[in-house]
């Protein structure tokens, strides 16, 4: 029995340092996501850190998109998108780019993933899938040069959040269409159980 109980607990400890959780509490309401520090340990390191040293708090969801509001965008793609914006004071150093290649996650309905501009610039930017987007793999169309980018983990609670964020009303002028007219705030983030 003493040995069961021994095997329980280092189990317990290694599940915990492999499968981080963290709650995004809303605007809209909550969010779970799953981390996954054994596929993309540097990406899921740069998150907590940002969780940790509570830089999330008072972020924002501001970037919606959907099949109607990226016309000019020969691969479609169903994401939001939030993080710090134009909030470089809080924004750490970019990170290495850990492709879906290296990791073998895919970009799958409620995948967490960094946005970026360029490989190994992901920072503080994140993204949530709606639907499975494959052409965000390493090798999809998406992205002109393509990495691919970095997909960390999912959601396990709060889809239902993620499609009603993704619903809110975007600007009519074309620079404008996948932004949000009224930001939803990301209160707080911290690591749950």
């Amino acid at each position: 029995m003493k040995h069961l109980l021994l095997f329980l607990l280092l189990f317990l400890t290694a599940w915990n340092a492999l499968a981080q959780r963290v709650r995004l509490e809303t605007e809209a309401g909550p969010i779970t996501l799953e981390l996954y520090a054994d596929k993309a340990p540097g990406t899921v390191a740069n998150f907590l850190r940002y969780v940790d040293e509570k830089r999330f708090d008072g972020s924002r969801f501001y970037r919606v998109v959907r099949l109607d509001n990226q016309a000019s965008s020969p691969v479609k793609i169903e994401v939001i998108q939030g993080g710090l914006q134009d909030d470089s004071t809080r924004r750490l150093p970019p990170i290495l780019q850990e492709t879906t290649q290296k990791t073998g996650l895919k970009h799958l309905n409620g995948t967490l993933s960094m946005a970026r501009t360029q490989p190994n610039s992901e920072t503080s930017e994140f993204f949530i899938c709606l639907n499975d987007q494959p052409e965000l793999d390493f090798g999809g169309k998406r992205n002109p040069d393509g990495q691919g980018f970095a997909a960390f983990g999912r959601v396990v609670a709060g889809m239902e959040v993620v499609r009603q964020i993704q619903k809110g009303e975007t600007g009519s002028e074309a620079n404008l269409a996948q932004t949000l007219k009224k930001p939803v705030m990301i209160r707080t983030a911290r690591r749950v159980p």
